[in-house]
């Protein structure tokens, strides 16, 4: 590398630097002219936004947030997604490997994320919804928002297409529907956790899928 592509980069490196200690300058000399009535006034908006944090968790404990419950009716399944602005459902069989999968997942995700409420549904006593819903491959996970369902997990075809997906790569499809707080990229799925073959169907935030399921090459899976 010669002298010049050196001092280039020296100077690039000079003027990041200065950038960054001009913005920590600013940050510091408005803390310095907040005389204490400013710094009360910012704790109490601190503690105030704690306490709502605090107040939502408690609300979302009380409706059964937190867990990945079962429910035992189509009417719970109503119930739910009156209750809950988010609400993540999982029609399943109990013959049905793949759900069993999905269940190890769920169950650990439902903990993670407390805005989204998580329920699993026995497809088999739910001619109604899955009629409504176009349910026809198993596991489909409904995802519904006040009270709609805005998207579709059916099947691993959006994980990857293979059973040995990640929590992390679930977690982030759910996220591109926008049902849980996602805080990694939704551009693409999370590389590090990503299986040797894995493929990956391209997902629009907030697709919606309601037929043609039966396309799917799990419609058979027993």
């Amino acid at each position: 590398m010669d002298n010049q592509t050196m001092d280039i980069i020296a100077k690039a490196f000079e003027q990041s630097a200065k950038l960054v200690e001009e913005k920590v300058d600013t940050q510091l000399s408005k803390l310095s002219e907040m005389d204490e009535d400013d710094l009360e006034r910012l704790k109490e908006r601190r503690l105030e936004a704690l306490k709502k944090a605090q107040k939502q968790k408690q609300e979302w404990l009380s409706k059964g947030h937190g867990e990945y419950t079962e429910i035992s009716s189509e009417r719970d399944f109503f119930a739910e997604v009156k209750e809950s602005k988010k609400v993540v459902c999982h029609f399943y069989r109990n013959s049905t490997m793949r759900c069993k999968i999905l269940d190890k997942h769920l169950a650990i995700l439902s903990k993670k994320h407390l805005e989204t409420k998580f329920i699993k549904l026995n497809a088999e006593k739910a001619p109604f919804l899955t009629e409504r819903l176009h349910i026809k491959i198993l596991p489909t996970l409904a995802l519904v928002i006040d009270g709609k369902t805005k998207d579709y997990v059916v099947g691993f075809t959006d994980l990857g297409n293979t059973d040995d997906f990640s929590t992390e790569v679930l977690e982030w499809r759910l996220g591109c529907a926008d049902i849980i707080n996602y805080s990694g990229s939704l551009l693409e799925p999370p590389t590090k956790t990503q299986r040797s073959g894995a493929k990956f169907a391209r997902v629009e935030k907030k697709t919606i899928r309601g037929r043609g399921y039966d396309s799917d090459s799990d419609s058979g899976d027993d």
